[in-house]
């Protein structure tokens, strides 16, 4: 698998986060993560967004992270957020999610972040068994979905 930086707003991202809305909508029952997200926030040195490739060239895979800081979402002064990690289907299973975890966590620690944060929900077990047993514990609730009930944030230490 060949796991590449590329533009939030790329044709492959857009097909991926268009197939990841569409599980969020199946899972929670609703249109999917409304959180306003745009290009420029994964924009080098203030996020990063990447896309893994399979063999014949297929998007399967997707991740980014992007600058907080304290604001009142909850974040907290040096965080970076993980947004719109996603392996589709057929591509579950081969730990694509875990090398783009850790490709995510090095290039925000190589840009000065100290903690990396995330929001998931409880109708993404795999995801709250990936975060847990990469090293992240259970953090005050902040972003768009701090108030909903479903809502699940993670923090992991980046120094």
């Amino acid at each position: 698998m060949n796991i590449q930086p590329t533009p939030y707003d790329h044709p492959d991202a857009v097909k991926l986060n268009d197939a990841v809305q569409a599980e969020y909508a199946v899972r929670y029952g609703d249109e999917g993560d409304a959180t306003p997200l745009d290009a420029g926030m994964f924009v080098p040195p203030r996020g990063l967004y990447l896309l893994a490739y399979d063999p014949e060239g297929l998007p399967v895979a997707t991740g980014g992270w992007r600058t907080q800081d304290e604001n009142g979402e909850g974040y907290a002064d040096g965080d970076a957020e993980l947004k719109r990690m996603y392996v589709i289907p057929e591509a579950r299973g081969l730990g694509l999610a875990r090398r783009i975890l850790a490709a995510l966590e090095a290039d925000a620690r190589a840009a000065g972040r100290t903690r990396m944060v995330l929001e998931t929900g409880t109708a993404q077990p795999e995801a709250i068994a990936l975060y847990t047993s990469s090293g992240y514990e259970p953090c005050a609730r902040f972003g768009h979905y701090r108030d909903h009930p479903n809502s699940r944030c993670f923090a992991k230490p980046l120094v």
